[in-house]
């Protein structure tokens, strides 16, 4: 489990400016039995953590003065410009009660039907909505795409393998990917004939709001 060290935070409004300059993050931890908590940590340790644990993996927040909390980040906000984290959202989560969560996908191995057919892959989901005791919650969830061999082969819920002490929450025949064929020389030729012919049509109506710009103008001189 990932540990980050925290204070409880007695800077608030703009002066959280000086911790962010000081190289800490401003964050709040919420849920258990008691009030929220507003926390600084320090960046280094937060973005190391969040790496390992993105937003399903548990945490240890080693509160000074304020003992231990598990939990998960709920949301974290960055910087658009710097790309550094300006706050953090934790959330506290019980060890003994199973909660959900969404688990991203992270696809490996290559499908036969887009190396060898020249398919076009197709990505349907890129998270997995999973339940589990806190400790159990994956980081993420692998798909091998090698499992598609053809075009009639997908990969849908039922074919992952839950990791131990997981429930996969979803439809079973819930599309994960799949590969379509690629598209002939009659359909490619059928799209840009029906692109030309929008266009065309755009044209036209552009043409037809000029004449009726014109007319309302010379009407109301």
């Amino acid at each position: 489990m990932q540990k980050i060290a925290a204070e409880l935070r007695t800077v608030f409004g703009k002066k959280v400016k000086n911790l962010r300059e000081q190289g800490f993050v401003p964050a709040i931890v919420y849920g258990g039995t008691g009030e929220p908590a507003p926390l600084s940590v320090q960046s280094r340790e937060l973005l190391k953590a969040y790496r390992h644990a993105g937003e399903s993996g548990m945490i240890e927040l080693d509160i000074k003065d304020g003992g231990k909390k598990s939990v998960l980040i709920h949301e974290i906000t960055f910087d658009p410009i710097k790309s550094l984290p300006v706050h953090v959202d934790f959330h506290e989560v019980a060890a003994d009660k199973t909660i959900k969560v969404h688990v991203p996908i992270v696809f490996t191995g290559e499908s036969d039907a887009v190396k060898s057919l020249g398919g076009v892959l197709v990505k349907v989901m890129h998270e997995i909505e999973v339940e589990a005791l806190p400790k159990d919650l994956p980081h993420e969830i692998t798909v091998d795409l090698s499992m598609i061999r053809t075009f009639t082969d997908t990969i849908s819920l039922q074919d992952i393998k839950s990791p131990h002490g997981v429930e996969i929450i979803g439809e079973k025949d819930a599309f994960i990917a799949k590969v379509v064929p690629p598209r002939s020389e009659e359909e490619l030729a059928s799209l840009e004939n029906q692109v030309s012919v929008n266009l065309e049509d755009i044209a036209v109506m552009k043409k037809g709001k000029k004449e009726e710009e014109a007319e309302d103008a010379s009407g109301e001189e």
